[in-house]
């Protein structure tokens, strides 16, 4: 079925909507697992429900039930049969929307991906409904069914075995009232435990000293769950080097060596279940360089240098990904190797909130943190910055003298960002989501543009604390 084709019932708005609604009135303290399959190819997706699940104690907010936030590829909305009201929604990305944009999918090749939706669980029928963002960023409906929360044919409560330890690795309240992070570590054998632990609590330090999470660390709760893997290390596809993993976690993800997720959706959710848990980051015991986060599904990092004096690699990773899957935040560097077509559409407005197609100055969606001096676009050496580029793209990262070859181009790099005149500045900088030509970033330098332990600007910052805010109030 063609994505144009789908019915196209559009709710940007819900008039009559309070953000703040009755929880006791429509949910009981639960949380409810829908679990489903995403399938298609380019332009085309279908979705067939798989399992829902009772699966224990709800930790998301009481309170802040509608999402304000306009985050997300797709948003599952929950309305109350009875009223038809919308009483429960959330943002999210997904695998397989990414997977869309590839070489792959662009030849027709069709593609299966597991997903979840977790969500309040209701005391009554629901209409769940998942919709998707078209080319202009409005949204569509594509997918609904009805659910019926006292079927018992319908939910499964069978009681899961939840065998792994659970540690509270940073406690400061309520998991209704705080935003709940869950650490699982991929390919850490029972002899490697020690060093998940040790990894957890370095890369927990790691993001609560990095502004604005360290000046909100009180809004938050760490929790880390320990699964044992038989093998050491996780998959490098492109090197047939094959690892036995609890998680599944894999490099070379949509051909790219440095990108790391997991297919393996039922298993991921089925360790985190045993914490409470709002956001999920995936800790990998391996030594090349990579990552990945993609808003409201998880976070992966690499845990182990690979390069004398470039362990602190590990720890922009950690805080450049959850800045992806947490505050929602794009991507602002343009010149890496990636395995994406047509991620963002020329002269659209992308959601995200740190990047701008630029059509309307004067209505900037961060106009507010702009100075009045600041030109828009904001000039900076952008030829001379690309022109390193271009070098450095023709280094191959895998191999072992990579890092000294990249060395000059980086510091000519760095220097060209510190010393612009518009640097510390925010405005509109050309460059930005994969594309060098009519896409722009906020600012000159951001911890989403450099591979450096620079600060989130001031855009991206703001982004962060709204989020902290919707999950902690």
């Amino acid at each position: 079925m063609k994505f144009s084709a789908f019915i196209t019932i559009i709710f940007l708005l819900f008039p009559e909507i309070s953000i703040s609604q009755d929880f006791d009135k429509y949910f009981v303290d639960k949380t409810m697992r829908i679990d489903y399959y995403h399938t298609g190819t380019k332009g085309t997706e279908t979705i067939a429900l798989d399992k829902i699940y009772d699966e224990g104690r709800w930790s998301g907010s009481l309170v802040n039930l509608v999402d304000d936030l306009n985050l997300g590829d797709y948003s599952v909305r929950i309305y109350d049969i009875a009223t038809n009201k919308v009483i429960y929604s959330r943002g999210y990305s997904s695998m397989f929307q990414e997977w869309q944009t590839t070489d792959e999918a662009l030849a027709n090749i069709f593609r299966t991906f597991h997903e979840s939706v977790r969500i309040p669980f209701p005391q009554n029928k629901i209409q769940f409904v998942v919709c998707r963002r078209d080319k202009n960023m409005i949204f569509h409906e594509i997918f609904s069914t009805v659910v019926d929360p006292n079927d018992p044919t319908q939910i499964n409560r069978e009681p899961k075995p939840k065998p792994y330890k659970v540690t509270s690795l940073m406690e400061n309240g309520k998991p209704h009232e705080k935003v709940d992070i869950v650490i699982v570590g991929d390919g850490y054998r029972q002899e490697d435990m020690d060093k998940f632990r040790k990894d957890a609590k370095h890369f927990n330090e790691v993001m609560f000293s990095t502004a604005p999470f360290k000046e909100r660390k009180k809004d938050f709760n760490v929790w880390t769950v320990e699964v044992v893997s038989q093998d050491s290390g996780i998959d490098k596809p492109d090197k047939n080097i094959w690892k036995n993993t609890a998680l599944g976690a894999m490099y070379n993800t949509f051909g790219s060596a440095r990108y790391v997720l997991t297919e393996e959706n039922r298993k991921l959710r089925d360790v985190c279940g045993s914490a409470p848990y709002d956001f999920i980051t995936i800790l990998v015991n391996d030594n090349r360089y990579g990552g990945g986060g993609i808003y409201n599904l998880y976070t992966t990092t690499y845990t182990r240098g690979d390069a004398q004096g470039m362990d602190w690699q590990m720890d922009y990773v950690y805080v450049h990904e959850f800045g992806h899957s947490f505050g929602g935040l794009g991507d602002e560097y343009y010149g890496s190797q990636i395995s994406y077509n047509d991620m963002y559409q020329k002269n659209i407005e992308p959601w995200e909130p740190n990047l701008t197609a630029l059509n309307d100055k004067e209505n900037l969606k961060w106009k507010k943190y702009l100075e009045k001096e600041t030109p828009l676009p904001t000039p900076w050496e952008k030829e001379q910055f690309d022109s390193l580029g271009r070098v450095r793209a023709k280094l191959d990262r895998l191999a072992p003298d990579y890092y000294e070859k990249r060395k000059p181009l980086y510091e000519a790099e760095q220097n060209i960002l510190k010393n612009t005149k518009y640097a510390g500045k925010v405005g509109a900088f050309e460059g930005a989501g994969y594309i060098s030509k009519g896409m722009y970033r906020p600012a000159v330098d951001c911890r989403m543009f450099t591979l450096s332990l620079v600060a989130f600007d001031p855009v991206c910052t703001a982004a962060i604390n709204r989020v902290i805010d919707f999950y902690s109030k």
